[in-house]
């Protein structure tokens, strides 16, 4: 894990983060979070999920220790639950309530949850984690990065693939088991499964445990 290369390029991938056992223990507790739509956003609050948090916390040395676990999402893509994602950053983050500030914007609720755009020096500071459970092939719709482009601030999504074009894409294939932790500026983007395996993935997002502007977190580990 080269923190270096992790602040120049906004992403790494961590092998063999977990060991097999491991990622046979989540993906039983999976078996019960398994939804129609494909994924859900309040894993957090399941215990199982707080101590994986926690783990991960340990094992990342990217994340700092004073951080806490504020979200995890469930993707599961197959051939039955498909999808691609167009080329985006993650801009939003989940909190207790609404607080009326000019420099809060994009208020939504989300399975019930609340999420709002925070300053721009709160997203730089977040690091997600994503977990994979199963191997994800060029075939499983990767994750596709923007290297370099955390770097960029607010990128307007009609500039998002100039961006792409000028700094070049990588597709992050991985193993069982494997992590990539990237910053959630990061320019990212994927593709449909285009094979028949299943991809199971836990992205963790971890962020400091004060937020400004009278912020809360609605979940924090």
């Amino acid at each position: 894990m080269n923190a270096a290369s992790f602040a120049e390029h906004g992403f790494v991938l961590v092998p063999d983060l977990l060991a097999k056992d491991e990622c046979a223990a989540v993906s039983k507790e999976l078996e019960a979070a398994s939804s129609v739509s494909g994924g859900t956003r309040t894993l957090l609050r399941e215990t199982w999920c707080q101590e994986l948090a926690s783990l991960l916390r340990r094992r990342v040395p990217l994340v700092p220790q004073d951080f806490v676990a504020v979200q995890c999402t469930y993707f599961q893509k197959s051939t039955s639950q498909n999808w691609l994602v167009p080329i985006h950053q993650d801009l939003s983050i989940p909190v207790a309530a609404r607080v009326e500030h000019a420099r809060l914007t994009g208020w939504s609720d989300k399975e019930g949850t609340l999420y709002v755009q925070p300053p721009l020096s709160v997203l730089e500071a977040l690091i997600a984690v994503r977990v994979h459970i199963d191997p994800c092939s060029l075939n499983d719709g990767p994750l596709r990065v923007v290297p370099g482009s955390h770097r960029l601030g607010r990128v307007q999504p009609e500039s998002a693939a100039d961006v792409r074009h000028r700094n070049g894409e990588i597709v992050c294939e991985a193993a069982s088991g494997s992590a990539l932790a990237l910053r959630p500026l990061l320019l990212h983007s994927s593709s449909k499964s285009s094979g028949t395996g299943l991809r199971r993935v836990l992205h963790f997002l971890f962020g400091p445990a004060v937020l400004p502007l009278r912020l809360e977190w609605r979940d924090a580990v």
